[in-house]
């Protein structure tokens, strides 16, 4: 994977997000999607969670992020939701903008070498490539949300 090609991924990967975020009326983006199931700003949360913990990884080049990468996916996926539950829908939205940013920011200072050889990156084992790992919390991440949300607005038409 080459820089050029990596950021347009990350890009066009966002952006996809980003304008279906744009067809759901904020009012309705606290309804669960699922019986029980998250709602569109949960899901908002949990994806500004990855991309933040992406951050670090890019700006170290290292292993480097949160605690939660020790607890088991479930917990991880469930405990930041459950942290901004009380937050306004409008700072979730503002948030994830700002790290969308950053993140973007310190992807950009990634060269070809670092997206591909896990050498580059401290603690990380050399089996692992860089590039999809940075992608695995971000634009390899977003179909599956982007597909869930997709089916909670069709069946609302």
């Amino acid at each position: 994977m080459n820089k050029a090609t990596f950021i347009e991924a990350l890009r066009s990967g966002r952006k996809q997000w980003d304008d279906l975020l744009a067809e759901i009326d904020e009012s309705r983006m606290l309804e669960p999607m699922e019986e029980g199931g998250w709602s569109v700003k949960d899901t908002i949360v949990h994806n500004t969670w990855n991309e933040r913990e992406m951050i670090g990884v890019c700006q170290q080049r290292a292993l480097v992020g949160s605690d939660l990468w020790n607890v088991s996916q479930d917990e991880r996926n469930a405990r930041p939701v459950e942290e901004m539950r009380d937050v306004p829908l409008s700072e979730i939205l503002a948030e994830s903008r700002q790290v969308c940013a950053q993140f973007f920011e310190a992807a950009q200072t990634l060269s070809d070498e670092d997206l591909n050889d896990a050498r580059c990156f401290r603690e990380m084992p050399e089996a692992w490539v860089p590039w999809q790992v940075i992608a695995g919390g971000s634009f390899n991440h977003y179909p599956e949300h982007i597909a869930i949300m997709r089916r909670w607005l069709d069946r609302r038409a």
